[in-house]
């Protein structure tokens, strides 16, 4: 892919992402949408956090890891533990990286 090709992508991605971020702006008071459509957009932020974050501790090496030296799991549910408790995102971003930080260098120290 040449570079004037990849500038067109990013150019074309930007925009319709901007765009898709005006239409909301732009029909805010003029258009009712319906309940049920608000309600749903209360979970896209959750659901979108999920889906970012899901296969990075689900997945090593493109296949699904759900043992116990899978560090990023462990730590990963840690955190859910973490915030379920203390509804604090320092906190569960805390105890996460901490008790990764910890498994990671746990686990590399194991005789293999």
């Amino acid at each position: 892919m040449n570079q004037m090709t990849l500038l067109l992508v990013f150019l074309g991605a930007g925009l319709a992402t901007f765009l898709i971020r005006l239409s909301f702006i732009a029909v805010e008071g003029r258009v009712r949408l319906p309940s049920w459509f608000r309600t749903a957009l209360q979970f896209v932020p959750a659901a979108m956090l999920s889906a970012l974050i899901a296969p990075d501790l689900l997945m090593r090496d493109g296949q699904l890891a759900l043992a116990l030296d899978n560090a990023r799991l462990l730590a990963g549910l840690v955190a859910i533990v973490v915030a379920a408790r203390t509804r604090s995102v320092g906190w569960t971003i805390a105890g996460g990286m901490a008790t990764l930080i910890g498994l990671t260098w746990w686990l590399h120290r194991l005789p293999q």
